[in-house]
């Protein structure tokens, strides 16, 4: 009989086992009541009166109009005038923006809100010239306002311009893109660094108001547009949120409370910052400085000289808002030079040669010079303003014994009759880096007095200084019999000692005299010498 191998064996006993031995009872699993449906999570409260759609973005957007006191550089001064813009509401307390060309200066501005039949009192919170932009408040509270962008801003971006455009109670809204992300931003009204361009047309009246995206959020502050190119401008929302928040919070910023424009004159003779209107109690209205005055120089630098607010913005950019800066204005009306010192001291006559010398030239026969024009040295180191009718220019190098030291211009009806005797009006402006090295003004004066002291009664020496220079001028009368009036200034610029300027300037007449006054306030050093 064969053997069955061990684990066979065990096998065949384990299934005998389990035949005789009773099942177990499997209890079956219990099956999972039924449970509530899971609670959904809600989706965010929109704020109550937060515009949510392009369709509803005329609920927040305003109508401005400004009524006050403006002069114009073409129509003069208007009294009572009434100017409309746009602007939007960004909180519910009834806090807007606009541009600050809109309002500052205005004595009553009147809100118009979605386009309402009744308008609304509101008050200005804060302004800045350099980015147009204004803040104001609403009376009330419980308005409906826009929120700020905060995607990708890109070439292609669908954009809708919003506004009330003309002063039409009308409200509209026009349709673009975005053509350039960031365009040049300055102007002659505001200096800002970069803007964005886009084809959805604007018009006067839209000025200040929103540009905002297809979900009405205000992308941009519309405020250029050219007509005749289609290019329409707005102020970068993103760039422009610090500053509504300050102002908001009743701060002017970069801003001395002005509502103007840069001036640039044709032939480049005059340049500055026309100011429109003045905001009350301002810097600007502290200092004196009224509706059609021209600044022509802040801390030295005349302003405007490329049609834009550039130079004048940077150097507020520079400064804290409570510094004192050295200011020069032009009062277009009584033809009156000003100095004084935002944040200093108020406005007054600055020096006139025209003035001081009343007495001592003649009255003209044919009255002053109508027309001035700028002109440069040879090198383009220096400028100044001259009556046209000194037609004969020349603008080669300050020379002293055979040297160059420096640049020159000369300038007469006549230049050898001005060089030769004492009857031709003109002026001779030079400036040395080479003599300022070897002496100061003082020094430079007294070897023009050995020149001169034969042929001329010298009346004196006097102190001389001005926004951006100082030194002195000696004072000479009937050189050679000739009834003329000399005068040989030198200075220094009050922030170097490296530079010498000698302005020259021969008077017979009163109108030379006033000529005398132009060349002061315009002389310049522009570029390096030779």
């Amino acid at each position: 009989m064969k053997r069955m191998p061990f684990l066979y064996a065990v096998l065949i006993v384990g299934l005998i086992l389990s035949a005789c031995t009773p099942k177990a009872v499997v209890t079956p699993a219990p099956t999972p009541a039924p449970t509530d449906a899971p609670t959904p999570v809600p989706e965010p409260t929109k704020p109550a009166g937060l515009v949510g759609s392009l369709e509803n973005v005329k609920k927040a957007t305003i109508q401005i109009e400004a009524q006050g006191t403006f002069t114009d550089p073409q129509m003069g001064t208007v009294y009572n005038a009434a100017g409309r813009g746009s602007g939007f509401i960004i909180d519910p307390s009834g806090i807007a923006v606009t541009n600050n060309h809109v309002v500052t200066g205005a004595a009553l501005i009147k809100v118009w809100v979605g386009g309402e039949t009744k308008p609304r009192n509101a008050r200005i919170l804060g302004v800045s010239e350099c980015w147009d932009l204004a803040v104001v408040d609403l009376e009330g509270d419980g308005y409906p306002y826009v929120e700020w962008f905060q995607g990708e801003i890109n070439p292609g971006l669908e954009v809708y311009a919003a506004g009330f455009p003309l002063g039409d109670p009308e409200y509209t809204l026009t349709k673009g893109i975005i053509s350039k992300a960031n365009a040049d931003g300055e102007t002659s009204w505001a200096s800002v660094d970069g803007v964005l361009e886009h084809d959805a047309r604007i018009r006067g009246g839209n000025s200040g108001g929103p540009l905002v995206t297809a979900n009405g959020q205000v992308i941009g502050i519309n405020y250029a547009g050219v007509d005749v190119t289609d290019q329409n401008f707005a102020i970068n929302g993103r760039d422009a949120v610090s500053v509504v928040s300050a102002m908001r919070e009743g701060k002017d910023y970069e801003s001395i409370g002005i509502n103007g424009q840069a001036v640039l004159a044709e032939d480049g003779s005059l340049s500055g910052i026309w100011v429109s209107s003045v905001k009350s109690g301002s810097p600007a209205d502290k200092t004196g400085i009224k509706g059609g005055d021209i600044l022509t120089s802040l801390e030295g630098l005349v302003l405007a000289t490329d049609g834009s607010m550039a130079d004048y913005c940077d150097i507020l950019r520079s400064r804290n808002a409570t510094d004192t800066l050295a200011v020069e204005v032009l009062r277009f009306d009584t033809q009156e030079y000003l100095e004084g010192q935002l944040n200093g001291r108020k406005l007054e006559t600055s020096f006139s040669f025209a003035t001081e010398l009343q007495g001592d030239v003649q009255s003209s026969s044919t009255g002053s010079y109508d027309e001035f024009v700028l002109v440069q040295d040879n090198y383009g180191a220096i400028q100044v303003s001259i009556p046209s009718i000194w037609a004969e220019v020349d603008g080669s190098p300050w020379i002293d014994g055979g040297d160059i030291i420096g640049a020159s211009i000369t300038a007469a009806a006549s230049i050898q009759n001005f060089t030769d005797t004492y009857f031709e009006p003109g002026v001779f402006f030079g400036a040395t880096d080479d003599i300022a090295q070897l002496g100061g003004y003082i020094q430079l004066l007294d070897v023009y007095r050995d020149s001169f002291r034969q042929d001329c009664k010298l009346e004196g020496r006097y102190d001389y200084e001005d926004s951006a220079y100082k030194g002195a001028y000696d004072l000479y009368t009937n050189c050679a019999g000739s009834q003329n009036t000399l005068v040989v200034l030198s200075a220094k610029p009050t922030n170097s000692t490296s530079l010498l300027i000698t302005v020259l300037v021969q008077m017979m007449t009163d109108a030379d005299a006033a000529a005398f006054d132009e060349i002061l306030r315009t002389f310049d050093v522009i570029g390096s010498l030779p």
